[in-house]
């Protein structure tokens, strides 16, 4: 049977005639042509994350300090995990714990601080706990509010922001190790310009405000799930003259809605498959981040990104410590800390279970 494929003789092949190879060229034409795309494609790309990458690093600030003396800082906590041989066995806890510190020129409290080293010289209007679990499968966002009656350490009692102006991001960073008992392994301050901006780029942002209200620029906001353009969007997480005496409290949530719309439009796979638009997002919110040594270097921030490809908007809890209402001392007013939800806050960093007590709050 097999001689049929040849000759009747068993010789030699005869010649393909033209038409097979007219086909054998074409194909071998069109692998050709794929490999040079595919090649192309590689070359364009690593050109594309080294524009990126080179965008990013001469954008970005950093801090000039960051961190406190490494013998003043909380150890990093211990999980237990089975080894291959079925014994547990304790390991690091790879859990991540980021400060992100939200300033504001125009829509702080009036008073004057003038932070080093914060984007614009602006005021700390926000301050949020950052955690991502050891798995890297979501986000935990803690704000604190910003007039927490705290211990500063070696300062006595004052609001919690007040660490920025008696010791720079350092001081801040420890008074918050000395809060969670965990370490602080990041610290990022960003500009609310810096997020106009990247509502910009988006093409606005879709937020649910907690309660409907109407800013002092004039914008009205219903209740619900609704699209804000820049304008719109930095009016909304400034107000809080609107709220009487709970303007801080219902700006924090106002701010968190925003937060999480923007993530939320961020991390569609719309916006990752689209390198012209990663491009102009980096390029529209860098200049206006301020961040430590580590989240300056493009590569640490992409490996970290590579880690967390898997998350979504759906993944990311927000929400506030407890606290235990307002009141008055020294003639300032300020927010009563919950010690109790400080307390199990701490241990839940702590023990891992982190992503448990976000969602019971």
């Amino acid at each position: 049977m097999a001689q049929h494929l040849f000759d009747q003789d068993g010789g030699a092949p005869e010649a393909e005639t033209p038409r097979h190879s007219r086909w054998r060229r074409r194909v071998v034409f069109v692998l050709s042509g794929a490999a040079v795309l595919l090649l192309v494609g590689l070359v364009a790309s690593f050109l594309y994350l080294n524009s990126l990458a080179d965008s990013y690093e001469e954008s970005v600030q950093t801090f000039d300090e960051t961190f406190p003396e490494e013998a003043d800082r909380p150890e990093r906590p211990e999980r237990v995990e089975a080894g291959a041989d079925g014994e547990q066995t304790a390991v690091e806890d790879e859990s991540l714990n980021i400060l992100l510190i939200g300033s504001d020129e125009g829509g702080g409290s009036g008073m004057e601080e003038d932070l080093p080293m914060v984007p614009n010289a602006g005021r700390a209007d926000t301050m949020m706990l950052v955690h991502v679990p050891h798995e890297r499968d979501s986000i935990q966002v803690m704000s604190i509010m910003r007039d927490t009656w705290v211990e500063i350490p070696g300062h006595g009692e004052h609001k919690i922001n007040a660490a920025f102006s008696l010791g720079g991001v350092p001081l801040a960073v420890e008074t918050m190790e000395s809060l969670f008992e965990v370490p602080i392994d990041h610290v990022a301050a960003m500009d609310m310009i810096g997020f106009q901006n990247l509502v910009g780029t988006l093409g606005g942002v879709t937020v649910d405000p907690p309660v409907a209200f109407t800013s002092r620029d004039g914008f009205s906001y219903t209740e619900g799930p609704q699209d804000l353009r820049p304008e719109e969007a930095l009016s909304f997480v400034r107000e809080r003259a609107a709220f009487d005496g709970a303007g801080d409290q219902q700006r924090t949530a106002n701010q968190q809605a925003f937060i999480g719309g923007v993530l939320n439009e961020v991390l569609q796979p719309s916006t990752f498959t689209s390198p012209a638009r990663v491009h102009e997002l980096v390029e529209d919110f860098a200049p206006h981040m301020t961040v430590d040594q580590e989240l300056a270097d493009s590569g640490h921030v992409a490996g970290l990104g590579w880690q967390m490809r898997s998350i979504r908007g759906s993944d990311i809890d927000m929400f506030t410590l407890p606290h235990s209402g307002l009141g008055e001392t020294d003639g300032q007013s300020v927010v009563w800390p919950d010690e109790q939800a400080i307390d199990e806050a701490a241990e839940a960093l702590q023990d891992g279970h982190f992503d448990d007590y976000a969602a019971q709050h």
